[in-house]
């Protein structure tokens, strides 16, 4: 299975218009993202109809689930940069071994979690909900085979960003649709056990969503085979390349860290808020499932700026290079300015969606509006850390990532926690990215002062000595 090398030629992302660019690579993933959003949310929705312990079961499992993400995200951020630098520097045997060697590694995380997943899931469980067995239960069923058979969301994450990375986008979104569709329609089916199908419960949410996954990843298999002609996919070069590898995790790791970071964030914000109620833990994964509509789309418009940013700035474009981050941080604003504004008039109506108690809508409706605060900030933060792992400075991220998460976000919620007021609680989020936005700025400047910087040294090496 190998693909005959194709003429080099140029390609979009240096020669078509910033605006019209930014949009038809950014506009498929916005899409793709939000139907991955609507299906993220449609396994709790069907799930909360079981009961809050089943909603507070995948809630809780979030932890283990974005630590899964990461690895698979973030080793996918590191083959994008990669790969589109490369094809910006016309190094076409450095972005095949960026592939080669991100499907690779791609498949050792595969096999990492579906062992932390089979022998971890029940340990975890009961460490965040000792005393209640059956969110124990439920939870170890479905963390089980969403780790187990993570095989599909690892490939999926790999080989939609090869296509992302040559500017395909829209070919990555129809193999995140097909996931998503087929996610959606067999959630019920094995949920409540319809059609003939045996009724699972949770465990048929965690089976309809790898099956989504495997299949989306099959279809994004063939799409690079079949239609992507500027990455050259050899069997014989899936291997380990230590160099390569290196390079790939120098921009992926701090990504990895990043959405690590928020598993804790999330593991820690569970224990504080089981300390007052277990519907408090069950508002706080409701509220994680309807923020992904407003984050969903920024996360799609960012996947389609990076690998802008980096082909161009491979390329020595830096003009390219800011109009795109210019656009991208007033598209992303934009974004979130609606997503506060409706967290801000409807949350009752969110939190209706999982047959939200009444005690769910008073704690809830409470939360929303005061998480969502943060909703305009966190826009620009988005874009800026990205723009620092696209030109190589991921380091920033991760700085950011960390003070935001940890050294702010859950001290402060833990300090308010001790006045026993659960309202104040969630005034840390908007606390946490005030700090977020302040480094962001200041990084994002750095990063591009220092990229045109080198990019002058690259230009004025290439001048003859005359001109030079």
């Amino acid at each position: 299975m190998e693909r005959r090398p194709s003429a080099p030629r140029e390609n979009k992302m240096g020669v078509q218009p910033v605006g019209k660019l930014l949009a038809g690579m950014a506009i498929p993933m916005m899409i793709s993202m939000l139907v991955q959003a609507f299906y993220n949310i449609v396994d709790s929705i069907f799930v909360a109809q079981l009961s809050e312990d089943a909603l507070n079961a995948v809630s809780l499992a979030f932890p283990l689930q974005n630590l899964m993400i990461a690895f698979g995200a973030g080793t996918a951020v590191g083959i994008n940069a990669l790969l589109s630098r490369s094809l910006g520097e016309k190094n076409q045997a450095m972005a095949d071994r960026a592939a080669n060697t991100g499907i690779f590694l791609s498949l050792c995380s595969f096999v990492v979690f579906a062992l932390i997943g089979i022998f971890l899931s029940r340990p975890f469980f009961e460490v965040q909900a000792a005393g209640e067995p059956v969110i124990v239960e439920y939870g170890t069923q479905y963390a089980t085979i969403c780790l187990g058979l993570s095989i599909g969301i690892f490939s999926q994450f790999c080989f939609e960003r090869l296509l992302q990375s040559t500017g395909r986008t829209t070919l990555a979104m129809v193999t995140q649709l097909t996931g998503a569709i087929i996610n959606i329609i067999m959630d019920p089916i094995l949920i409540f056990g319809l059609l003939g199908a045996p009724r699972m419960e949770v465990a048929g949410a965690a089976a309809a969503t790898v099956m989504g996954q495997i299949i989306a990843a099959a279809l994004a298999v063939f799409m690079n085979f079949r239609f992507n002609p500027d990455v050259n996919i050899r069997l014989r070069e899936i291997r380990w390349n230590g160099k390569v590898a290196g390079e790939i995790y120098r921009v992926g790791l701090p990504s990895i860290v990043m959405q690590s970071i928020g598993s804790v964030m999330v593991f820690g914000m569970n224990k504080i808020l089981f300390g007052f109620t277990k519907t408090a833990t069950a508002v706080f994964g409701a509220y994680f499932k309807l923020q992904s509509f407003v984050f969903m789309p920024v996360f799609g418009l960012n996947n389609g700026m990076v690998p802008i940013v980096a082909y161009n700035f491979g390329a020595a474009r830096m003009d390219r290079v800011k109009r795109t981050v210019k656009l991208a941080v007033c598209a992303a604003i934009c974004i979130m300015a609606f997503g506060l504004a409706v967290f801000q008039l409807f949350p009752e109506t969110l939190l209706g969606f999982f047959d939200a108690s009444e005690e769910m809508l008073r704690i809830g409706s409470v939360a929303l509006r005061i998480i969502s605060i943060s909703f305009l900030l966190a826009g620009f933060c988005i874009i800026a850390g990205s723009v620092c792992q696209a030109i190589g400075n991921p380091f920033y991220s991760l700085i950011v990532a960390v003070a935001r998460q940890l050294v702010v976000l859950l001290p402060v919620a833990w300090l308010l926690s001790q006045t026993g007021q659960l309202e104040l609680v969630w005034v840390a989020f908007p606390v946490a990215e005030l700090m977020s936005l302040t480094l962001s700025a200041v990084f994002l400047r750095r990063t591009i002062r220092s990229a045109e910087a080198r990019v002058g040294a690259v230009q004025a090496e290439q001048l003859p000595p005359q001109e030079a």
